[in-house]
């Protein structure tokens, strides 16, 4: 079975567990490590035959529009981050929209083509921002990526689905949505494959998780890394203790379960996935037709 391979393209400054204490209008005065870390993940990619979906950041393509050149160029598929790295709950309807509409623009005069893909910054799309989904919609996307169905003190939504479906927005419009994977154990659904979930296990557990959901379960799983993960030596930022840990705990081991996984399974771009695994919901009741 195939699964979806995704990477989130930001630098190590942009997120979201350094929030408080680096400011946005600050981001200029640290060194930017993310050309340098994407083009090694590009490298990999390339090593093992594999095409991805790299969701950039709109600030990243103002600054360096020839790696989304380049990214597109490789062969993959270019997704849109949002601009500013703002979780979209704590943004009004009307400032997620100019954010999204900021970044789309960038991604698209970088690559010259149309950019329909979005994953929001750290899944911020939680029960109380769904009317983000409707904004994405009118904005002219149709795949999505930012609804993880777990529990967690920043984002998820835990009874969310759990595998590839089509959601029928209110507009009418549809929108195909690949929820982050996790393995479902006595009653509670588990992150598994992907940023500090992939650092933070053995690779045999990830490595377990994702054969079980295509042979178990029949379902595809998705990967995602951000390029700041297979960098070790970069600047350490003085921050709550928590924070630390989520960010650089393991940093070292990123490249090597990225390898592995690349070796032992089957990738692809998000959206070559989602047309073949994709169910659609009803408009009425949610739940799948």
């Amino acid at each position: 079975m195939t699964n979806a391979l995704t990477i989130d393209v930001e630098d190590y400054f942009h997120v979201a567990a350094f929030a408080g204490v680096v400011r946005r209008d600050h981001w200029d005065s640290y060194p930017r490590r993310v050309e340098r870390n994407t083009g090694r993940v590009l490298e990999l990619l390339s090593q093992h035959g594999v095409r991805a979906t790299f969701f950039v950041l709109g600030w990243v393509a103002e600054k360096f529009p020839g790696l989304v050149r380049a990214i597109r160029e490789a062969g993959h598929r270019v997704g849109c981050h949002g601009y500013a790295h703002e979780m979209v709950y704590r943004n009004t309807p009307e400032e997620f929209r100019a954010d999204i509409r900021k970044a789309k623009g960038l991604l698209e005069d970088a690559i010259g083509g149309a950019v329909e893909s979005f994953r929001a910054p750290s899944y911020s799309i939680t029960a109380e921002s769904l009317w983000a989904l409707e904004i994405l919609g009118a904005e002219g996307f149709t795949h999505d990526s930012s609804i993880f169905p777990i529990v967690h003190d920043q984002y998820g939504i835990r009874a969310a689905r759990r595998f590839p479906h089509t959601k029928v927005l209110k507009s009418g419009r549809r929108i195909k949505e690949f929820p982050p994977s996790t393995v479902r154990l006595c009653g509670i659904n588990f992150p598994v494959a992907g940023g500090g979930y992939l650092r933070l296990a053995p690779y045999a557990a990830t490595s377990w998780a994702i054969r079980h959901i295509n042979l178990v379960e029949r379902q595809p799983a998705m990967v995602y890394v951000h390029p700041w993960e297979l960098d070790p030596d970069q600047p350490r930022i003085a921050a709550p203790w928590l924070s630390r840990f989520r960010h650089y705990q393991n940093l070292e081991s990123t490249e090597t379960k990225l390898k592995k996984l690349l070796e032992r399974f089957s990738f692809a771009p998000m959206e070559e996935v989602l047309a073949t695994y994709c169910k659609e919901e009803s408009p009425a009741t949610g739940e799948p037709l």
